[in-house]
């Protein structure tokens, strides 16, 4: 392979024939005279005609270059000249050795990584070079970085494609480590390619020096640097809870120049509810900002996630800490409730409020909102509609939080988990002269774990009546045995008793830390959550992948003790995502776990700082800068086809063998011939079978270049599935215009509707009415629906505006029993990326066109999925 600036000769050998263009030169100079024209005379005037010697007429010299430039253009076309032969690789001899941090830190514009990577492989082939593979970040099963290879570059490339981003952080001392037992076993000449995160993994002493695994490259031959130029990693912490808003913060490498970031709170069907925009000043490295939601959607948030950014740094999941639920609270005496020390409800309001969203007022007001727990503090509940309220409220799933108190004793209702002792209705309360201690937790219990302070005593309490169950719905005890907090079902819900008051009066409980946390224990239960804090293992049941994608956990992942999930620095062995203890079809379904607690990578890892400088020698390639590889002979010998039928045109004309009139008018014929055959001739693609010869899938291309990039690669995806599955033969997809390029070969048109896309002119539309008319399909895709509402606002606008003038029959959406739901699959409905909505098809079925819906119409976001 030839290099020459900005253009590489795939077969350079062929350019040996340039020099030999003098000697065309000679042979073509001569043009033999054009023959005469003489009408045969009388045999007695053949003797006056004197035969004289005839001298070749010299050939013009427009004509002769014209004839060099279309040999010229042969040579160089078939040289295969390649225009910006991957700008990215390493100079020198000998293998290639493909560097690639494949953290989380690089998964936000993987696409361009891999693009650059294959790019430097392609050119490496080229070139006749062995190449080898180095990943930074340890593997999926926990195997430390090692380098493949060398081996040819053939065997390579279908490693490069497996390649996927981690959703860790990358192990540059196993990297360096490995490269070096590497090196050491692989003697010869090396030039390196690292494709860099643009994050500091070194120690911090070293900060401003070259990394160690740069500077090794860099001395075992000649290294490039592949870095994303002006952009900017960002990492999203855990939000800080407050009483009112999320507090959110937005970590980033520093910029020269201002940022803002999006944050979105998402639910766990992926709706977003709502969007904070993080101003970032220039020079700085971090942005704060808020999330303000109502508490009731506020608590169905699930994940944030930085807007734009596919990584798993850029997500947070939150668990139930982040909940802000609402508990009314009611008590015996309203005037009195809230007085500070003695008042029923003083010490549960300042308990729960930095953890939920308190209530006040009468209980059918309290009802008439959604409420996770309801308390009440000595205060009975007479027989009646109230009574009769608060027993459906529980039935449905609340949660009935009682103390006791004189009132209760004296006058128990049936709304208690457990009965009481008769005696204690006379007389309200049992005292001894010595108070009593708690009893540790017993492990059914949700107060599990929580250590007892021994400075906490009971002097009074209400004591429960001796049943068979009674040990069973006892979740907390005196060390005399003596219940102290009951519980018992109610239909979805629970009613729960601590059988002292909610004040200091009976026990100095209400003063302990010990009693925040059981009463945040008991909140969490009202999601159906068990408490899980301390030692007990928490088991992976959803993890993150390098993208942010939640999936099935990897066989590697191991379990977590819920007390260290904060300590827990993400890693194959314990990867972020959702670990939890096993609950009602939590192997099927996550979010049924009796208890589930977030492992983020935003809080357990640093915040990111940009790459030292290269090492010296060292050469830095901008990512976002490579351009792509563009073939140039199928150009140069359309242009030489041109030249050669201009050359035969004249030549003839020239000899007299066509008039000028007729010459002018062939002459304009051929040359729009060739000029309408050009085009098709120089196409990229030309090395691959015509679009008539192979069936492949098409896409109409936006104004936007990553939209067209994820919809090829959808559609390659989908393509490469049906091949597999099926016995179909689905060649790559291709781009196309409507108007411009033939759609007749196509079965399907795949169309990502954008706000701004124009309205089709007349040439687009009788083009696409014809590709429908003709048995092609539409598929129309506004991403906006179900899930995704409000993703893509204005697109639903832009499809009124591109399909006003097309043929559009009437419209249903697709029935049970349509055959988009039952032709691979049985599908009860149609999801993408996002799911729910509606998909539109044609409403009656065209014999003629074999019932064949020519549109569909959906806004899942299916390329993307």
């Amino acid at each position: 392979m030839l290099t020459l600036g900005p253009i590489a000769f795939a077969a350079p050998w062929l350019l040996l024939a340039l020099p030999a263009l003098p000697v065309l030169w000679w042979l073509l100079r001569v043009t033999p005279p054009a023959p005469k024209r003489v009408a045969f005379p009388a045999l007695r005037l053949l003797r006056d005609l004197l035969p004289p010697e005839e001298t070749p007429a010299r050939t013009p010299w427009w004509l002769l270059l014209l004839r060099l430039v279309a040999a010229a253009l042969v040579i160089v076309g078939l040289a295969r000249p390649i225009l910006g032969p991957g700008g990215t690789g390493a100079a020198g001899e000998g293998t290639l050795l493909l560097a690639i941090d494949d953290g989380w830190a690089a998964a936000a514009d993987w696409p361009v990584r891999m693009a650059a990577a294959t790019a430097a492989l392609e050119r490496a082939g080229r070139e006749g070079r062995r190449a080898a593979l180095l990943a930074t970040a340890p593997s999926e099963t926990n195997e430390p970085p090692r380098v493949i290879g060398p081996m040819p570059v053939e065997d390579l490339r279908a490693r490069l494609a497996a390649l996927r981003p981690k959703p860790w952080a990358p192990d540059h001392a196993a990297a360096l480590a490995a490269f070096q037992a590497w090196r050491a076993a692989t003697p010869g000449g090396i030039g390196s390619f690292l494709l860099s995160d643009g994050l500091e993994h070194a120690a911090p002493e070293s900060a401003g020096t070259a990394a160690p695994l740069a500077a090794a490259l860099a001395q075992a031959g000649p290294l490039s640097i592949g870095l994303a130029a002006g952009q900017p990693v960002r990492l999203l912490p855990p939000p800080t809870a407050e009483a009112d808003r999320l507090g959110v913060t937005v970590l980033q490498t520093a910029l020269p120049v201002a940022a803002e970031a999006g944050v979105l709170a998402r639910t766990a069907d992926g709706r977003t509810l709502a969007r904070a925009a993080i101003a970032i000043p220039a020079g700085a490295g971090r942005g704060e900002g808020t999330l303000e939601l109502p508490v009731e959607l506020r608590n169905q948030v699930v994940r944030l996630e930085i807007e734009g950014a596919a990584s798993a740094g850029a997500v947070v999941l939150l668990d139930e800490r982040y909940r802000r639920r609402p508990v009314g609270l009611l008590p015996a005496a309203e005037e009195s409730a809230d007085t500070p020390l003695i008042g029923d409800l003083f010490y549960i309001a300042r308990a729960l409020d930095p953890y939920a969203e308190i209530r006040r007022g009468r209980l059918d007001a309290l009802l008439s909102r959604p409420i996770a727990v309801l308390a009440l503090a000595d205060r009975t509940v007479p027989e009646g509609p109230e009574r009769e309220a608060l027993r459906r409220w529980v039935e449905q799933g609340g949660t009935l939080l009682r103390f006791a108190g004189p009132r209760l004793a004296e006058s128990p209702d049936p709304l208690l988990p457990v009965q009481l002792r008769a005696e204690r209705q006379l007389g309200g309360a049992l005292s001894w002269e010595q108070p009593q201690r708690l009893a540790s937790f017993p492990d059914t219990s949700p107060f599990a774990g929580l250590p007892v302070p021994a400075e906490v005593t009971i002097s009074r309490q209400v004591l429960a009546e001796p049943s068979p169950r009674l040990s069973d719905r006892t979740w907390a005890r005196l060390a005399d045995g003596t219940p102290l907090v009951t519980e018992a079902p109610l239909g979805k819900g629970r009613i729960v008793l601590f059988h002292i008051t909610a004040n200091a009066e009976w026990s100095d409980l209400p003063l302990s830390g010990l009693f925040v946390q059981m009463l945040r224990r008991i909140l969490a239960l009202s999601a159906g959550v068990q408490g899980a804090e301390g030692e007990a293992p928490l088991a992976p049941l959803e993890t993150l992948d390098g993208f942010g994608r939640l999936g099935a956990a990897s066989p590697a992942a191991a379990a977590l003790a819920a007390d260290r999930i904060d300590q827990t620095v993400p890693s194959p062995r314990h990867p972020p995502g959702w670990y939890g203890t096993a609950g009602r079809d939590a192997g099927t379904d996550p979010g049924q776990a009796a208890y589930r607690r977030a492992l983020n990578l935003g809080g357990a890892v640093a915040a990111p700082r940009a790459a030292p400088p290269p090492p010296a020698g060292a050469s830095v390639v901008a990512l976002a800068g490579v351009p792509a590889e563009r073939d140039l002979g199928p150009w140069l010998l359309a242009a030489a086809m041109g030249l050669l039928v201009a050359d035969l045109l004249i030549a003839l004309w020239l000899r007299g063998a066509i008039a000028r009139p007729a010459m002018a008018r062939r002459a304009a014929v051929v040359g729009l011939l060739v000029l309408m055959a050009t085009p098709a001739l120089a196409q990229t693609r030309a090395e691959e079978p015509g679009f008539a010869q192979a069936t492949r899938l098409a896409y109409v291309t936006t104004g936007d270049a990553a939209v067209n990039e994820t919809v090829r690669m959808g559609l390659v995806g989908l393509s490469d599935f049906m091949n597999r599955r099926t016995a179909a033969a689905l060649a790559d997809p291709v781009g196309v215009t409507p108007g411009i390029d033939d759609l007749s070969v196509f079965p399907l048109l795949y169309w990502v509707v954008l706000p701004d896309a124009p309205q089709p002119d007349a040439q687009a539309v009788a083009a696409l009415n014809a590709f429908m008319r003709n048995g092609g399909i539409i598929l129309f895709d506004t991403r906006d629906e179900g899930t995704g509402d409000g993703y893509s606002p204005g697109a639903k606008a832009a499809l009124r505006r591109i399909t006003r003038d097309l043929a559009i029959p009437p419209l249903a959406p697709v029935a049970e029993d349509h055959v988009l739901r039952r032709a691979f699959y049985l599908l009860p409905d149609l999801p993408g990326r996002f799911s729910g909505g509606q998909v539109w098809v044609a409403r009656d079925q065209d014999r003629a066109n074999d019932s064949v819906s020519p549109v569909i119409i959906g806004g899942h976001d299916w390329a993307s999925a």
